[in-house]
């Protein structure tokens, strides 16, 4: 059986579901009527624009054109994750996409010559364009999450820091424990998540390839996949980012500065 698919009609009556919520939002005076309108426009909006444009991306199969897409969804990553860190280094945002574009690459490259192991994959958007999303949707959260933690914990302890530095201490050494909760800020909302998968929620993957028809067993498998990568991609994105910004905040004499 092949998954049911939805005209527009069908689309009208789900949006009917958003349409009960905000009269919800609005009978219970909670302040939320406009802004969870805005809401669901921008979702109808900014979903039926994503599938026009892998529509065109599946249909033509053009490498460079999926470069392109790769590369809009890397920056576009990257400037959330970008905003969402306080303070403004310099540099910061070439910082994080370096992070999220070299963690979710290495991913792919992972899954492509030793899961799939089938070459030809990396051009198929049916496969790099969902995984790539996935990638670079996590990494960029977590290296949010991350990136914030280490900074705050820098500014809120700078004696304590040159502390360290005046002992001998190298700067790796001053953050390093720093680098640790910051690392480990980042990474805790996949390991939770890996911890309960399939117990309290069914996973999106899991989700939606059984409403496409596909084998619950295989449905499971890919997720299992994504998973993994995610995983990987997150401990990766972290990594990298931390190490980065930690040499920001010391000049060439190994001196803490403040921006």
């Amino acid at each position: 059986m092949g998954y049911i698919q939805l005209d527009l009609i069908d689309l009208a009556i789900a949006v009917g579901m958003a349409a009960i919520a905000i009269a919800i939002a609005a009978w219970q005076e909670l302040g939320l009527t406009l802004e969870l309108s805005l809401a669901t426009a921008r979702t109808t909006l900014q979903l039926l624009m994503l599938g026009v444009i892998l529509q065109v991306v599946f249909t033509w199969r053009n490498p460079l054109i999926l470069i392109i897409v790769l590369l809009v969804m890397v920056s576009l990553a990257a400037v959330v994750a970008r905003n969402r860190i306080s303070r403004k280094l310099p540099g910061l945002f070439m910082l994080v996409w370096g992070a999220i574009a070299l963690s979710s690459a290495l991913t792919l490259l992972y899954i492509n010559l030793l899961v799939l192991r089938q070459p030809a994959v990396w051009s198929n958007p049916q496969y790099l364009i969902p995984l790539g999303g996935m990638m670079m949707g996590n990494a960029m959260n977590a290296a949010a999450i991350a990136g914030e933690r280490f900074v705050s914990l820098i500014e809120h302890h700078p004696l304590e820091i040159e502390t360290y530095l005046s002992l001998g201490a190298t700067p790796r050494q001053a953050l390093a424990n720093y680098r640790k909760q910051a690392i480990r800020a980042g990474t805790v909302r996949i390991v939770n998540s890996m911890m309960v998968v399939g117990l309290v929620t069914l996973p999106g993957i899991v989700t939606g390839q059984l409403l496409s028809g596909a084998n619950p067993i295989d449905a499971a498998a890919y997720q299992m996949l994504v998973m993994f990568a995610i995983a990987l991609t997150d401990f990766i994105a972290t990594s990298l980012l931390i190490a980065s910004l930690g040499q920001r905040f010391f000049n060439e004499a190994a001196q803490l500065q403040q921006f």
